[in-house]
């Protein structure tokens, strides 16, 4: 099948096409590169656009009719700077992506796989979440995803259109065959962070927030190594009409969560990386950052039910491969 993959040339979005590749589809990009990197795109069918970009759309559906469906990943993602830079979040986040589900029934593609987040829920007593949890996204990016979750379902029961949200949890890892990674040298999540420390590209690594009501005062997280989340949306795409008939109660948009199920408190995770790394790293305490929560982690049973996806690699496995992607980063994407 023929894919388009929106913010094919990032981080996320590039693994997925790798994905799709891999299991014999047809992925077509469309990124602006504002984020993105050309070098992740290799030799796919590209188109440098924004996605609201009508007349680009248009082309694109001119060229490739035959798309099947279309997996939405283009967005800013940075929860620290969505709250310094709303309107950039609302305006690329949101107004764009209206845009697209206008234009996509319009163009003749009637099925969305949007990536969503977890951090649209509320807090939970026990931390885990499942779809039908309570919500309360606290950041501007955070808002911006459940926006589009709204936009998707009331597009779908108005317009010829179905859309499944997958709620990513905490994407981490790289192409284990390193063909694309993260693009930032000094990226803002953990483990990015904790491979520019053992790189020497920062001093030290920062753990923010020690007083969270988790069992060792740090944020709990659930993080996924991006090929497992890349084999997700291989599934969403090749199970998308029976998964979107049972992820929610009009059979033409649902939600399903992606995460391993399990919750890693950021003293597990520093303690994991020194374990991989095989050396202590520096690193100090410091208070939580504007728009940090306590964290949650993943009932994903609806994503093997619906899916019949689960999580194959470890935390270990995901710093193996940032550790070796963070080796030769620079050689693919040079110096800045």
């Amino acid at each position: 099948m023929k894919i388009l993959v929106t913010g094919g040339a990032g981080y996320i979005g590039s693994t997925i096409a790798a994905a799709l590749e891999e299991h014999g589809h047809t992925p077509v990009v469309l990124d602006n590169l504002i984020a993105g990197r050309r070098e992740f795109v290799g030799d796919r069918a590209f188109y440098e656009a924004d996605v609201a970009d009508h007349k680009a759309l248009k082309q694109v559906f001119k060229d490739h009719p035959d798309i099947f469906c279309t997996i939405h990943c283009a967005a800013l993602k940075v929860v620290a700077e969505s709250m310094s830079q709303p309107y950039d979040y609302y305006r690329a986040n949101v107004a764009n992506s209206l845009e697209l589900f206008k234009m996509l029934p319009e163009l003749g593609c009637h099925r969305v796989v949007f990536s969503s987040s977890a951090s649209v829920y509320d807090a939970v007593s026990n931390f885990t979440v499942t779809e039908s949890s309570p919500l309360k996204p606290l950041s501007p990016y955070a808002r911006t995803k459940y926006m589009m979750e709204m936009v998707l379902q009331d597009f779908s029961e108005a317009y010829v259109l179905k859309g499944i949200a997958l709620r990513y949890f905490n994407p981490i890892g790289a192409d284990p065959k390193m063909r694309t990674g993260l693009q930032e040298k000094n990226p803002s999540h953990i483990l990015g962070r904790l491979v520019g420390v053992a790189l020497g590209h920062i001093p030290e690594f920062q753990i923010t927030g020690v007083d969270w009501p988790t069992r060792d005062g740090t944020g709990i997280r659930d993080y996924i190594h991006v090929w497992d989340l890349a084999q997700a949306h291989v599934q969403a795409v090749e199970h998308f009409d029976s998964a979107v008939l049972g992820a929610g109660d009009s059979g033409s948009y649902g939600v399903i969560n992606l995460g391993t199920g399990n919750g890693v408190t950021v003293r597990e995770f520093v303690k994991a990386f020194q374990k991989v790394y095989g050396s202590k790293i520096n690193h100090s305490e410091a208070p939580a950052r504007p728009g940090d929560v306590a964290g949650a982690f993943a009932n994903a049973d609806r994503a093997r039910d619906l899916l019949g996806w689960t999580t194959r690699l470890t935390i270990e496995d995901s710093i193996s491969d940032s550790l070796k992607w963070g080796k030769i980063r620079d050689s693919i994407l040079g110096e800045e």
